[in-house]
């Protein structure tokens, strides 16, 4: 009879330590990285911040592009009238105006462009805060894994129970 006991109380608390495993271990999360920035005022801001400053650049550079334009419709139709060393000239002018244009291009918007260069200024603290929020949640209610569900296209389906975003908002301090 001890026997029987002694077996049952195995089993019992064999299956007590599987079912706190489970909910202790491998606990899995979902923000939506995306629903989260929208929802963060500062990431708004600094958005609307980045549009303004890529819009005036892209129109400084419209501008000179437009005088390349000019140039080269100008150079077109005069060049016969012209002698050897003034097209000549004109020619280094134009290419000249294109570099101009390709180099400012770059400058504002390349790969190490003024452009990346602010954005990263502009939202790496926010996603850093974004981060430390998520970690925190993370930690504080065990989750293994959390997944960025707007960047999981492999995702079928996912219970609003392990979407953890508002949850992040609020820790953000946003509505």
């Amino acid at each position: 009879m001890k026997k029987y006991i002694i077996i049952a109380l195995l089993v019992l608390g064999g299956g007590m330590m599987t079912a706190v495993a489970q909910k202790s271990h491998g606990s899995i999360a979902y923000v939506d990285l995306q629903y989260i920035l929208h929802n963060l005022p500062q990431y708004e801001s600094a958005n609307d911040q980045l549009t303004l400053i890529s819009k005036r650049w892209q129109k400084e550079i419209d501008a000179l592009q437009e005088e390349l334009r000019v140039m080269t419709t100008n150079y077109q139709t005069e060049q016969i009238f012209l002698s050897e060393a003034m097209r000549k000239q004109r020619e280094e002018e134009i290419i000249a105006k294109e570099n101009e244009v390709l180099e400012l291009k770059r400058k504002y918007f390349g790969p190490e462009g003024e452009l990346y260069k602010k954005r990263e200024a502009l939202l790496k603290p926010i996603q850093d805060d974004i981060y430390t929020a998520i970690q925190e949640l993370a930690e504080e209610f065990r989750y293994e894994i959390v997944k960025d569900r707007s960047a999981d296209p492999s995702l079928l389906y996912m219970s609003n129970k392990l979407d953890i975003s508002d949850q992040v908002l609020r820790r953000l301090g946003a509505k």
